[in-house]
């Protein structure tokens, strides 16, 4: 068994820069509590694997199956208000709370799905738009049990220690992800919803003509999109010990849009990437804002005059980071329209047109076949 995935590590790993870099990320991940002990930035890192379960399900409902969601913070909002208010009117735990709170979000991912399934492109993003801003205000008009702009405080935490619960929602995550990339991988032999996730998203009256049940994959695919986002957002209530209006913000669905197209819609490792680069810019925009004004005050009057203007612009900039984070998704959209991951990606690995096996980009014939590569 251990020389069986030893074999498999070193033909089917080895060779596949994008295969060995996610196995490497994963064993970053795993231990940056045992090297990053201070709290403020190691709840960083477990938000921020909150949010690529966020991207990846919205990726999943809309990159790859084509239902254009701008109101994906519906399920991330109804699943963390779930189980805040299971929480204070019945006293349950997480352990009950978020298994509930899941199925209440799928519920709301198939309610969503019915309305929608005769609309596409703008009238359906424009229709799953307007129900979170409708429970917003349901939210909003019963105060007295859901707090209104105050939203619900003391939730009870998923784990006794901040590093406890990094890893429960790394793990969560890891399992997470791999589930959605199984469930839309079209070249899979034995589950086929990736093959006609695809086909729907190209031409769905094509693949209702070839007798799919395009209402059944639509709905499945909201309901999948639900679930992922009602684990997310139960776990960043429990997280954050608290819940509010902002989990149901238009900002916060339109935020899963920009961290997908960021990284690279149609790929769940762009969803990551993305995430994992513009989180941690708003997260530490302060840090950041105060370090370039350290480094102007500092220079005043001892470094060229460029310098210091550059320095001063530079803390200016970084007070805002929603504008910083635009200008990045600008500069992306505009240089690396697929993405920034996949075009990474494309610029490492080459597809062998034989046996269509993976190679690095560098190589001039298959490591399989030797067919060229150029």
């Amino acid at each position: 068994m251990v020389r069986r995935l030893l074999k498999d590590f070193r033909f089917g790993v080895l060779p596949v820069p994008g295969r060995l870099i996610a196995i490497i990320f994963f064993i970053i991940l795993s231990v940056i509590p045992l090297l990053l002990q201070h709290p403020y930035y190691l709840r960083m890192f477990v938000y921020a694997n909150i949010f690529i379960i966020f991207a990846v399900s919205w990726d999943v409902l809309s990159g790859y199956t084509g239902q254009l969601n701008f109101g994906h913070a519906l399920f991330f909002g109804v699943a963390a208000y779930s189980s805040a208010l299971m929480y204070k009117f019945l006293g349950w735990q997480p352990w009950a709370t978020i298994p509930l709170s899941v199925l209440v979000a799928v519920a709301a991912g198939v309610v969503t799905c019915f309305p929608a399934l005769r609309l596409r492109g703008p009238y359906l993003a424009l229709l799953t738009m307007a129900f979170p801003l409708m429970l917003l205000g349901i939210i909003l008009s019963l105060k007295n049990y859901t707090g209104a702009e105050h939203g619900i405080q003391g939730l009870p935490h998923i784990a006794a220690t901040l590093t406890q619960e990094y890893y429960i929602v790394m793990a969560v995550m890891t399992v997470s992800v791999l589930i959605m990339w199984k469930l839309t991988d079209a070249g899979s032999r034995y589950i086929r919803t990736g093959l006609i996730f695809h086909a729907i998203r190209e031409d769905e009256m094509t693949a209702r003509a070839t007798g799919i049940n395009t209402i059944r994959y639509k709905l499945l695919a909201f309901a999948i999109g639900g679930l992922f986002a009602g684990i997310a957002g139960t776990l960043y209530a429990h997280v954050a010990g608290a819940t509010d209006i902002s989990t149901l913000s238009l900002t916060m669905s339109f935020t899963a849009v920009i961290w997908v197209v960021f990284g690279g819609i149609v790929s769940i490792y762009g969803s990551v990437v993305g995430v994992y680069v513009l989180y941690p810019l708003v997260y530490l925009s302060t840090d950041i804002s105060r370090f370039f004004g350290g480094a102007y005050e500092a220079t005043i009057g001892n470094q060229p005059a460029v310098l210091v203007e550059f320095l001063r612009i530079m803390q200016r900039l970084t007070s805002f980071p929603i504008l910083v984070l635009s200008v990045l998704v600008i500069l992306i959209l505009l240089f690396m329209p697929r993405g920034l991951a996949v075009q990474i990606h494309d610029k490492i690995e080459r597809e062998c047109p034989r046996c269509k096996l993976t190679n690095v980009a560098w190589r001039h014939d298959c490591r399989a076949c030797g067919a060229s590569l150029r």
